[in-house]
């Protein structure tokens, strides 16, 4: 079954200018009623290197979960920020930035691969105490704009070492600065998902506007069903380089499912009044 996951987080934590803490809450709230599988609402790392962040615990406080079915996840960067994110119940998912390019692992987490790994051992370790899921963002997937080795080995490399011997069941590939296409897509989704049917595998794709059905058509043919998203495409990682590439417009990816006759489960009205209100929560 497909599952949508919104990210206004992803959508927000580059912004330069604070977005009002109730701002986020009623955005985030509205997003609670148009039935995505997971929203990616905040993140429990430090206010000095995303200070856009800083308010998730009142945002969380002010979400209204008791009519949604959609899933709270949130990220972290080390054990501290899964020990804060681990004593509320409502979140079900954490997420962590695993970057396979050397460079950017240390730039976006002050860590080395090896050290993230044993990172990754240790919020597993506190996913699996407290009842929640831990989901690894395979981080510049499809390459890195820093010389750093990669190709299609590189990437399935490290989704084995996290897979058999960290036990982690979720593994989103994600392409933090837009060089995925149609063939690095298809090829690491489909070995991937043949070499360890076990995984959930998702697809955390950055693109240009004019690329993005060939990339969700890619994904979803190679056996992809998680998607993440979100609206209007707005954000990007703050950690990559200045110059943002945005995030897969959840619109445009509902329209090549609905034209493809793949169910989203999406509610419609929800759905376009949510694409309004983000042009009042972010700069266009």
């Amino acid at each position: 079954m497909l599952k949508l996951i919104e990210c206004p987080r992803d959508a927000m934590q580059g912004l330069k200018d604070f977005i009002p803490t109730e701002t986020k809450i009623e955005y985030i709230n509205h997003l609670l009623t148009v039935g995505f599988d997971t929203i990616d609402f905040g993140s429990f790392v430090s206010p000095k290197a995303i200070p856009q962040m800083r308010d998730t615990t009142a945002v969380l406080d002010g979400l209204a979960l008791e009519r949604t079915e959609s899933k709270l996840l949130a990220i972290v960067a080390n054990k501290r920020g899964a020990d804060d994110a681990c004593q509320f119940e409502e979140i079900n998912y954490l997420g962590y930035p695993f970057s396979i390019s050397e460079t950017f692992q240390q730039r976006n987490t002050n860590a080395s691969i090896e050290e993230s790994l044993k990172r990754v051992e240790e919020i597993n370790n506190r996913c699996q105490q407290h009842n929640k899921e831990m989901v690894v963002y395979i981080s510049m997937a499809f390459g890195n704009p820093y010389g750093d080795p990669w190709d299609i080995d590189v990437a399935a490399h490290w989704s084995r070492r996290l897979s058999e011997d960290l036990g982690i069941k979720i593994l989103a590939l994600s392409d933090t600065i837009g060089v995925s296409d149609h063939d690095n897509i298809t090829d690491l989704f489909t070995g991937l998902i043949q070499e360890l049917p076990d995984v959930e595998f998702g697809a955390h794709l950055h693109s240009t506007p004019d690329s993005v059905i060939e990339k969700v058509n890619a994904a979803y043919a190679a056996g992809c069903r998680r998607f993440d998203g979100a609206i209007r495409g707005f954000g990007g990682c703050p950690m990559a380089k200045d110059d943002l590439t945005g995030n897969m417009p959840t619109e445009k990816m509902k329209a090549y499912f609905d034209e493809n006759k793949i169910g989203t489960h999406l509610d419609e009205k929800a759905f376009d009044e949510a694409m309004n209100r983000a042009l009042n929560v972010f700069p266009h």
